[in-house]
């Protein structure tokens, strides 16, 4: 069965950064391990209890695509076996399908986004303004329905508990440079043409999805952290889409429409979630680990 694993403890390592999901120790200089632990955010919320099995799958699939999209642009991971960096007496097998031995690089403060479809905060935007991230969008377009063509729509990288906002091409510029955000927006779209036509070979559209980059001492610019997960992306299953709702997913939809019917804020702590929730969005995350990976975790 999947482990379970909530939040990580390896004594003698350096814990630089427990994120919303994972959680990163230094190695040394040059080298980072990353642990997707079984935590689950929703609204940038980290929720009270686990999803069994999530960081497993998360691992997993983002592995897949590093993989798959190495000769579009370098990613993050190394090639180091688990075991010779975890901490002596440390359950392996609690972590060898959740961890990687990672570069140690530095992160881009934006988050890249790539769009296909219009859902979501685009959705919310586009209706409010007509545009969305300062790109003006055809006139008359429906919840879901499919852009034109991809678009990079960055956002803020928020911390923990915040929320992320979206912004401007050119608020991008500001931060980063022209080069690099060039950089950033052209390997976003890359990424995201190549694996949605891949996707789409398995009847899964991408609607969206959301990367994280890194750039090393020379400059050169990483994928890194996750890739096309469900926790980063949107997974429809092409043959329940259609234009007008929000289609059926292959991600943590099930909590965010049990998390709308609860009286909550949107702010920590967030209510405990009921083991059916949990079972159904579990099922969900193996579901697009097997279509999109073919990988099955015991």
């Amino acid at each position: 069965m999947p482990t379970t694993l909530l939040q990580s403890n390896l004594p003698g390592l350096e814990l630089i950064h427990r994120g919303k999901v994972r959680d990163v120790y230094a190695l040394d200089d040059d080298r980072l391990l990353m642990v997707a632990t079984d935590r689950l955010s929703a609204f940038d919320v980290v929720l009270p209890n686990p999803i069994p099995g999530k960081g497993e799958m998360l691992t997993q699939i983002s592995n897949f695509w590093f993989g798959k999209t190495a000769h579009l642009i370098p990613n993050h991971l190394l090639d180091v076996p688990l075991a010779h960096v975890l901490p002596p007496g440390t359950d392996l097998a609690l972590y060898e399908k959740r961890a990687v031995v990672a570069r140690r690089l530095k992160p881009v403060p934006v988050e890249a986004i790539a769009r296909g479809y219009l859902i979501g905060s685009g959705w919310k935007d586009y209706r409010a303004t007509g545009s969305l991230c300062g790109i003006a969008l055809p006139a008359g377009l429906q919840q879901a329905q499919q852009l034109p063509a991809p678009i990079f729509t960055p956002s803020t990288k928020a911390a923990v508990g915040d929320h992320d906002e979206n912004v401007s091409y050119d608020a991008v510029v500001a931060t980063i440079g022209s080069d690099l955000a060039g950089q950033v927006r052209d390997a976003t779209l890359a990424i995201y043409r190549w694996a949605a036509a891949y996707a789409a070979e398995r009847g899964i559209i991408i609607a969206d999805t959301k990367f994280e980059f890194g750039t090393d001492v020379s400059g050169t610019l990483y994928v890194m952290d996750e890739m096309l997960t469900p926790d980063s992306s949107r997974f429809w299953p092409a043959d329940e889409y259609r234009t007008g709702i929000s289609p059926p997913s292959y991600d943590k939809q099930f909590v965010r429409d049990w998390l709308e019917t609860q009286d909550w804020n949107k702010t920590a702590p967030g209510p405990v979630i009921p083991d059916e929730v949990i079972a159904r969005t579990a099922a969900k995350y193996a579901e697009a680990l097997q279509r999109l990976a073919g990988i099955r975790l015991s």
